[in-house]
């Protein structure tokens, strides 16, 4: 039988584990075809330059359907256009961060880039998500519903609208500086990472969230440089793409044209591909795994409360410890993107078209496979949340007399009968990336004695006591 135990701790999503939280938009859902615009290539930076690699996506193929005719006695040509060109919500290729230009080929985005000020500075953003329909429509970005409840505090930082069309932001800033570091774990697996560093920092009132006083109109706008003109302008003159001046994941610039290109994460949600832009995230540990944005604002967002009322976030499942093997078509996880180089295809839950409750704001929902599933070859790539969730469920439940396992609000630490993967230290608060540790062989040891034996897999849930807190822009 499978099994996974369900505990819950804090989280928001950018990638990765423990109390974090992140932003991103889905971009697009894929399916048999292929298409979208060129994106301009950038030149090998110099090493003055302090270039850093942002995550890169190219695994586009990894999850790309098969053609329908596949098997089939006739040719594609045949099959007539996709369900989803009839209807959005039905299968098949969907652009849906409609503002851009999707280059299924490469993974990439070219999006418009928007310039504002704060401070009297230059601050160079873009928008993936807003809380207006209208606004969707008519600009072509991801509606939520949801980005209403995320103004709370610095949750979303406030600008007015002024001459010339142009945001001016009361606050929040992104140092670009830093050069971005992730080194694999000491142990058998590559996750948790022991160094990890991201290549961007926000200040203490940044978020990529942004409320317009003017309209009360809640956006996803997340700084990409914070670079003068004449800085941005010779990058895109020259096709050097300097990463201590702007976001990880630029990968191109058009000055002329005011638009940018970025890379894209691949992933599922409800068994489907999606690619989607993954900007920030409110734990240092996380951003770096994700190439994303350190944002400290997002951290006054309230987590756990998935599609109840008031909430401003959705979930998103992550392998701890998947099937690793950059061949490998199980290949999934934290543990296969730091040793592979590639996506960790996390699973999401729900996004447009496919449920009410999309949200650019994940809330992160860990789980890892135990030493008994590996064991019998039962570890495998998974695609969808219910899949997953089921699993915890038959952990937890399948033997009477025996209850789930949950985390103490109290302390934040993990019962003493739960060998987990990861752990966080006493004394030091809730779990997050940068604190997890993974459990001693001998702690695991004395607690196998009380675990069913058919557990498959541990799962750590999102809330206040969920291990982690991740947040991106836009799905593809």
């Amino acid at each position: 039988m499978f099994g996974i135990r369900s505990i819950r701790r804090r989280s928001v999503y950018v990638t990765l584990v423990a109390a974090v939280l992140g932003a991103f938009a889905v971009v697009a859902a894929l399916a048999a075809s292929t298409g979208g615009a060129d994106a301009a290539s950038t030149q090998r930076p110099t090493s003055a330059q302090k270039a850093k690699p942002a995550q890169g996506n190219t695994g586009v193929d990894e999850i790309t359907p098969a053609p329908g005719a596949f098997g089939a006695d006739v040719p594609v040509t045949y099959q007539g256009p996709p369900p989803s060109s009839v209807k959005k919500e039905l299968i098949g290729p969907l652009e849906l961060l409609r503002a851009g230009e999707t280059d299924l080929d490469k993974g990439t985005v070219t999006l418009p880039l928007y310039r504002g000020t704060v401070g009297g500075d230059p601050v160079w953003y873009i928008l993936t998500d807003t809380s207006d329909p209208d606004e969707a429509d008519s600009l072509g970005l991801n509606f939520s519903p949801k980005l209403k409840y995320a103004d709370i505090e610095v949750g979303a930082r406030e600008a007015t609208l002024v001459e010339g069309n142009t945001l001016q932001f009361e606050g929040g800033t992104v140092d670009f500086g830093p050069e971005r570091n992730v080194a694999p774990g000491k142990g058998a697996d590559a996750f948790p990472p022991s160094v990890a560093e991201p290549g961007s920092r926000g200040s203490d009132d940044y978020s990529p969230l942004v409320k317009v006083t003017n309209t009360n109109t809640v956006y996803d706008a997340p700084i990409v440089s914070m670079a003068s003109d004449e800085e941005l302008r010779a990058m895109a003159q020259s096709g050097n793409i300097d990463h201590s001046k702007v976001h990880d994941k630029v990968v191109g610039i058009d000055y002329q044209e005011r638009t940018v290109t970025l890379d894209l994460t691949t992933g599922f949600s409800f068994a489907r591909p999606v690619l989607y832009l993954s900007t920030d995230a409110n734990d240092p540990a996380v951003a770096a795994l994700e190439g994303a944005t350190f944002a400290p604002g997002l951290e006054d967002l309230t987590v756990g409360g998935d599609d109840g009322a008031f909430s401003s976030i959705e979930r998103i499942f992550i392998a701890a410890n998947g099937p690793t093997g950059i061949d490998n078509p199980q290949r999934q996880g934290l543990s296969s993107a730091i040793q592979d180089g590639k996506s960790p295809l996390n699973v999401l839950g729900g996004i447009p078209t496919i449920a009410t409750d999309y949200s650019p704001l994940w809330d992160a929902n860990l789980y890892a496979w135990t030493k008994k599933a590996i064991d019998r070859g039962y570890r495998s790539r998974n695609f969808e949340e219910f899949r997953i969730l089921g699993l915890a469920q038959q952990g937890a439940h399948h033997r009477s007399g025996r209850r789930a396992v949950r985390v103490s609000r109290r302390d934040h630490q993990l019962p003493d009968c739960l060998p987990p993967p990861l752990t966080a230290p006493e004394g030091r608060g809730p779990p997050t990336p940068s604190r997890l540790r993974w459990a001693s062989p001998d702690r695991g040891a004395r607690a196998r004695s009380c675990l069913p034996p058919e557990m498959i897999l541990w799962f750590f849930g999102g809330g206040r006591n969920g291990v982690s807190l991740m947040s991106d822009r836009g799905l593809a």
